[in-house]
Formats: C-alpha cells, sequence, structure tokens
C-alpha cells in the first residue's frame, strides 16, 4: 500500500464517521493572528499546542527557516491576505534552534539535484538568467539574525500597515520554549 493510498483510505473513514466536525471554524482567524514559521516536522503539532492555539486561531505559513526571501514573493502575499482580507491584527515570525536551514550546503544541494537527474547545464543557464542558487537556497548562521531580518523585511514592505505589531520569537523544537527576539508591540508606528 503507497503513503497516498493511505492517506486516502483514512480520509474516506476520517469524512465518513464525520471526525472533521471538531474542527469547524472560518476562514477567519480568531485570535487574529498570522505565523509564519518553519516546515520543521517538529513544530507541526508542538508549536500551536506550545502556543495555546486551536484550530482556527491563527493563519499559519510555513516554510524553510521562517524566513521572507523576496519582499514580493508568496510568502509576503499571504501576510499581507491575512492582514487586508482574513482579519489579521499581527504578525509571529517564529524561528527555532536547530534548524535545517542554518546548515544549508548549496553545493551539495546543487549536487543532489544533479544526482536525481537535474541537468548540471541548466545550472548555467539559471546564472546567466540571473539566479544565484547560492542566494536562493541560502541558510543563515544565527537564527536570532535570521527572526529579526525577517521581521525588519515585514516591518518595512512598503504595503505594510505600520500600526500592525510584527513579532519574532525563537522557539525551542524539543519543548516549545519560546523566546522574545523582537516585541512588535514596541515598534508600532502610532501616526
Amino acid at each position: 500500500m503507497t503513503i497516498l493510498s493511505e492517506i486516502i483510505a483514512y480520509n474516506k473513514e476520517f469524512v465518513n464517521e464525520r471526525k472533521f466536525e471538531e474542527y469547524a471554524t472560518t476562514k477567519f482567524p480568531d485570535k487574529r493572528i498570522v505565523i509564519l514559521t518553519c516546515m520543521d516536522t517538529r513544530l507541526t503539532e508542538l508549536l500551536p499546542k506550545a502556543m495555546n492555539l486551536r484550530n482556527g486561531d491563527a493563519k499559519i505559513i510555513k516554510s524553510a527557516g521562517a524566513i521572507v526571501t523576496h519582499p514580493f514573493g508568496g510568502i509576503m502575499r499571504s501576510i499581507l491576505i491575512a492582514l487586508y482580507e482574513l482579519q489579521a491584527d499581527e504578525v509571529y515570525i517564529i524561528g527555532h534552534h536547530d534548524c535545517g536551514m542554518s546548515s544549508i550546503d548549496t553545493e551539495k544541494i546543487i549536487g543532489k539535484m544533479v544526482n536525481r537527474g537535474v541537468d548540471r547545464n541548466l545550472f548555467k543557464t539559471l546564472q546567466y538568467s540571473g539566479v544565484n542558487m547560492k542566494d536562493w537556497l541560502r541558510g543563515f548562521n544565527d537564527v536570532t539574525d535570521s527572526v529579526k531580518r525577517s521581521v525588519d523585511q515585514v516591518r518595512n514592505h512598503p504595503l505594510m500597515d505600520r500600526k500592525v505589531p510584527v513579532h519574532g520569537l525563537v522557539a525551542h523544537p524539543d519543548t516549545g520554549l519560546l523566546d522574545i527576539i523582537v516585541n512588535g508591540y514596541d515598534l508600532i508606528d502610532e501616526n
């Protein structure tokens, strides 16, 4: 049995037994927050529990390292949609210790791509087209600095409401302990 067939078999049981009813909510976050966090598997259930969040409390966006990589990319777009269309009032950028993005070796990743069949010449084409693979796949050396950079990128975005607090936190992936790196309430523009 494949993973997909296991998922579909369980899904039919889930729907038939109406297990979905306990998760009923609306598209609007009850706590009116949007969270950008890492896609690390250790955080999937731990982080919401450590923050006392239930289904429907928050918009949660996940990306490798909780990094805002481009001011007009999908992450920033999702944050802005959550704020302007889906009733979120605060932003939380939450990185974590022992993140895989802190040890990224872009040459190794490119090597793995080639081993899986990506033509090595494609990387030359990408380079000539202005794509710097090292920058694009780049991780970070220090999670605290990375969270601060992402907070700054969101806070200073030209389309961002200056009255929205943008918080930066770092989580411990084993315990869920949260350290405040940036308290967004201290940085709100009151004008």
